[in-house]
């Protein structure tokens, strides 16, 4: 399943009908003809760096989107924690950061849909805590996530699942970024480790035989998105017209393909 590359897409609901040519908003924006956006790059294949430079899916997404508003974008790299207070603080005009909607963040900030994605349980390569996915093995055993991610709301949601029903505790381990919390499995500080799909079938490309998933995935219908400020109506409508523009042209199957993101995503109803 995690080399399967998407067939089809389907797109948003307002991603269906004609729209302008996207622009740029004219004002708001932290420097005038740029599109400073927020990322953590620390989520691969969506944004990591590659001999000193950013890359990933979100990476080369953004410089499509900027072709088609006549922008340059221009990234400012931060520990995924300080992205929304980033935004809010008026330091980036959005975040571009793979970013998981719930409802928490949709009361601080708005979101354009881009793909959904699911989640897998990681385990060492033999599975030796002998978890078998998101379920009551996972009592009584630790789990790395990322400090601040869905990640770690997910593994506080299991461990209270774990003690109201009278089960040993989940020990939630947090983390920075996404790779400290692999490489706490890999050393066997951690029984689990939460991460996406995609991120998934990436570290295990990479990585051959020093992991494994347990179980199936979870939560697969989980959206991400770029986040632009509460009621910023201007951008909102440059980003889902430019992001129009790339799905008809096909440089956004083009860059799934690239990504050999799973066939989990792009899915819109």
């Amino acid at each position: 399943m995690f080399r399967k590359v998407v067939a089809a897409l389907v797109l948003p609901l307002g991603l269906m009908h004609a729209a302008a040519a996207a622009e740029l908003p004219k004002t708001g924006l932290v420097e005038a003809g740029a599109l400073t956006y927020g990322v953590a790059a620390t989520f691969s294949p969506f944004e990591f760096q590659r001999d000193g430079k950013l890359t990933g899916f979100d990476i080369d997404m953004i410089e499509a989107l900027g072709k088609k508003l006549g922008a340059s974008p221009k990234p400012l790299n931060m520990e995924f924690k300080g992205l929304i207070p980033a935004l809010q603080g008026n330091r980036i005009d959005i975040i571009n950061s793979a970013m998981y909607i719930n409802p928490a963040r949709s009361e601080q900030v708005d979101f354009v849909p881009y793909l959904k994605i699911g989640n897998m349980v990681m385990v060492q390569a033999g599975n030796p805590a002998k978890i078998t996915g998101r379920d009551d093995s996972l009592c009584g055993k630790s789990i790395a996530v990322t400090l601040g991610g869905i990640q770690e709301s997910q593994a506080r949601a299991d461990d209270k699942n774990c003690k109201d029903k009278g089960l040993p505790a989940v020990k939630v381990l947090t983390f920075p970024t996404a790779q400290d919390s692999a490489l706490t499995l890999r050393q066997g500080r951690a029984d689990a480790y939460y991460d996406s799909t995609p991120g998934a079938a990436d570290l295990l490309q990479k990585l051959p035989g020093v992991f494994e998933t347990a179980g199936t995935e979870f939560e697969a219908n989980t959206s991400i998105g770029m986040a632009t400020r509460k009621g910023d109506a201007a951008m909102q409508e440059s980003l889902k017209a430019a992001l129009k523009e790339i799905v008809a042209d096909g440089t956004y199957a083009a860059l799934i393909k690239k990504w050999n993101l799973p066939a989990s995503v792009a899915i819109f109803n």
